[in-house]
């Protein structure tokens, strides 16, 4: 039942985005903005999602799992009424950023109570066992999202998680094990502030940076605040004896590795949701409805390797498999970049599902080997500083896809399809170039690396 409470959690974030990224051109309409001004919708919620998950380890052992979990999802349902009930983008935003805090406390919490549950030996069939209800969400999110988008108003797409959440959490305060630490530290207010604050900083500016709202004098002292915050919290984690994220994991050298590789990849592939329905519907002309369908391979794919990889990461190894798979991801994104207004749609699909299977090859294997050789008392901070990582790689990666995209348009507010699909292709050239380079990450690990999370024994013991 563990795995299928958590997946519900996963569900309702993956079927929230990708509705929401099909969406966008008609949202974009509706509210007379041009679409790629709506990357602060897209990314607002992951930000504010990187800014809170460092506070949800903390809250999870002071109040205990069931609790902050169910109180997660009424947050996140709540902001999703809120969000469909949004007339205007700034309090679209403002309404995301209340998702993005129900679901900071959400889907990690969630996956730290299985990390605490099932034992390493198992780890990887949990979260492979996990993921399967939750990619369900990018396989209907899509096709709802098209069909919302052409039949009802868009503010549907915001309503489907109501009951949902309310069927989460009421599963979520029956079955959902009660971990928690008795004698728990106060939380690190002045870390939060830093860290939050440098985060938050950061990617204020790469959403105004190319609108020409702001001068480049201004941007640099900007970026250079930010950057000070950051560095302020680097030394103030060094002497806190439990710091917001405890960066001294990092020298663990495959969560190091995991954690530094996953983030790089992430930003390469994080635009690829928003940039997708943008190539179909502005660039190729298709409907939302013809959009939707054409980004369901990808979560077939996924789910079909589900069951696939345990084994193959039991055969080949971390080291191979994340080094390999990871540059056939950038690879796969360069084709992206071929697809035109002649590019027949089977090409596309199959294009799609091939991504599809690298992708979620990349993910479970990232995910997994975080907790390598980390200690079952480190497995919170280890699960916390990985799910920041993340969401941080994922927001700034829609940000600089939005950005480079602009930067090839003439005019952003008035582009035609050719121009469009023009800059859509050269932002999946850069994207697929930073995906290679972060290829070179992963040749650090060594190849006996992970084997305790991805060897399964009958016994439960650790392999």
């Amino acid at each position: 039942m563990l795995p299928w409470l958590v997946a519900v959690s996963l569900f309702m974030e993956s079927l929230d985005t990708t509705i929401l990224a099909t969406a966008v051109p008609s949202i974009a309409d509706a509210l007379a903005v041009p679409p790629l001004s709506l990357k602060a919708v897209m990314s607002s919620y992951t930000l504010s999602l990187a800014v809170f998950i460092p506070i949800s380890g903390w809250m999870a052992n002071r109040f205990g799992t069931r609790r902050v979990f169910s109180g997660a999802i009424l947050v996140f349902t709540v902001g999703s009424l809120l969000c469909g009930l949004a007339r205007n983008v700034h309090l679209l935003v403002a309404c995301r950023i209340l998702q993005g805090c129900g679901g900071a406390m959400m889907v990690p919490v969630g996956r730290l109570t299985l990390v605490r549950a099932f034992p390493k030996s198992d780890l990887v069939r949990a979260i492979s066992f996990m993921s399967i209800p939750g990619l369900i969400g990018p396989m209907l999110g899509p096709v709802a999202g098209g069909f919302i988008t052409a039949w009802l108003h868009w503010s549907v797409i915001f309503f489907l998680n109501i009951p949902i959440g309310l069927v989460g959490l009421y599963l979520a305060w029956r079955h959902l094990p009660d971990f928690r630490q008795p004698h728990s530290t106060p939380p690190d207010l002045v870390g939060m502030v830093l860290f939050g604050s440098g985060v938050a900083l950061l990617s204020y500016v790469l959403e105004v940076f190319g609108e020409h709202s702001m001068g480049g004098a201004q941007i640099a002292a900007l970026l250079l605040l930010a950057a000070l915050l950051l560095f302020a919290y680097g030394l103030h984690a060094e002497h806190v004896p439990q710091p917001l994220l405890r960066l001294s994991l990092l020298r663990v050298r495959t969560f190091r590795t995991a954690v530094t590789g996953s983030y790089l990849t992430r930003i390469g592939i994080g635009g690829m949701p928003f940039l997708l329905p943008l190539l179909y519907q502005v660039g190729l002309g298709y409907t939302p409805l013809q959009s939707g369908l054409l980004q369901m391979p990808p979560a077939i794919a996924a789910m079909c390797l589900k069951f696939l990889l345990p084994g193959v990461l039991a055969r080949y190894g971390f080291r191979s498999i994340l080094v390999t798979n990871t540059v056939l991801l950038g690879v796969m994104i360069f084709g992206f970049a071929t697809i035109g207004i002649h590019t027949p749609v089977w090409l596309i699909v199959l294009q799609a599902l091939v991504y599809g299977f690298f992708t979620s090859m990349q993910y479970t294997s990232m995910n997994s080997l975080v907790y390598a050789d980390v200690s079952a008392d480190s497995a919170g901070d280890a699960s916390t500083i990985a799910s920041t990582a993340q969401q941080m790689a994922i927001s700034f990666g829609v940000a600089a896809a939005s950005l480079v995209t602009g930067l090839f348009l003439p005019d952003r507010f008035h582009s035609t399809a050719p121009q469009m699909i023009h800059g859509i292709h050269l932002a999946f050239l850069t994207m697929g170039a930073a995906t290679l380079v972060s290829s070179l990450v992963f040749r650090n690990l060594r190849d006996g690396d992970g084997r305790s999370v991805s060897q399964h024994r009958p016994d439960g013991a650790p392999a």
